[in-house]
């Protein structure tokens, strides 16, 4: 059996071979991908795999990106953090979902399952064009619990410029302070509206009303100039660059 991993975090692709390693699967790893971008190249320029792996949030955004631009005729298990995208994949023509910290257990159930259908035809395109409509769409998150003192209070949204991700905390910064907040990167991005923030790296979330200039970086990335930016550097990854362009012309 042939299978593709699409996955960004090096140590959940690890588990899942060492988890893989441990059903009763014969399986040959093609290889291990980690961003939108190369899994479309991927897709483009290999034989299609007899199954595939696919975690819903990757470096560059969401893995659902991935069939706008390519035909994936395979079956697809996905892996995700996030409930409320597992149920949103599984609604769409996949094997089965995976919720992180992947078990065991739960995944010799999905391969059983696949081994008995052993399904061949391709994703459903247009539920999964809605799909990504659904998750464009404004968030109607208006405040965030932040930390203070010994307890907790709340910011108005609005007033975020930038987040970002340090030592496994992650931090808000508004016109008048840095704040902590009681969430990850990942999680805060799947709530706030992506017409206005933008996650431009792994650990960085930027809003539009704090972009003060935008110039080119090297090796084809951008070096953006943003309101209270405490000294620190503001780069848009190479993946995520043609992205964030558009993202800007919204």
């Amino acid at each position: 059996m042939r299978i593709l991993i699409i996955e960004d975090e090096p140590r959940a692709a690890n588990q899942l071979q060492n988890l893989l390693d441990q059903c009763d699967f014969d399986y040959n790893l093609l290889e291990i991908i980690d961003t939108v971008e190369d899994s479309i190249q991927w897709f483009n320029e290999n034989p299609v795999p007899d199954l595939v792996f696919m975690d819903i949030q990757l470096a560059d955004g969401l893995s659902f990106e991935i069939f706008q631009k390519v035909s994936v005729p395979c079956p697809i298990i996905f892996t995700t953090a996030f409930d409320d995208y597992a149920l949103k994949a599984f609604k769409v023509n996949s094997v089965d979902y995976l919720l992180k910290p992947v078990q065991q257990e739960e995944l010799q159930r999905a391969l059983s399952k696949f081994e008995s259908a052993q399904r061949k035809q391709g994703m459903d395109v247009q539920k999964i064009k809605r799909m990504l409509l659904e998750l464009q769409a404004p968030s109607t998150r208006k405040s965030i619990l932040v930390k203070e003192g010994d307890g907790f209070a709340q910011i108005q949204i609005s007033d975020l410029l930038y987040v970002y991700s340090e030592d496994s905390i992650t931090f808000g910064i508004t016109r008048a302070k840095r704040v902590i907040i009681d969430e990850t990167l990942d999680e805060l991005q799947q709530t706030l509206d992506a017409s206005v923030f933008f996650r431009i790296n792994r650990g960085q979330l930027v809003s539009k009303n704090a972009l003060l200039k935008i110039d080119k970086y090297f090796n084809h990335r951008l070096k953006l100039s943003l309101v209270n930016s405490r000294e620190q550097e503001f780069i848009v990854s190479r993946p995520k660059t043609s992205e964030f362009k558009q993202w800007l012309n919204r």
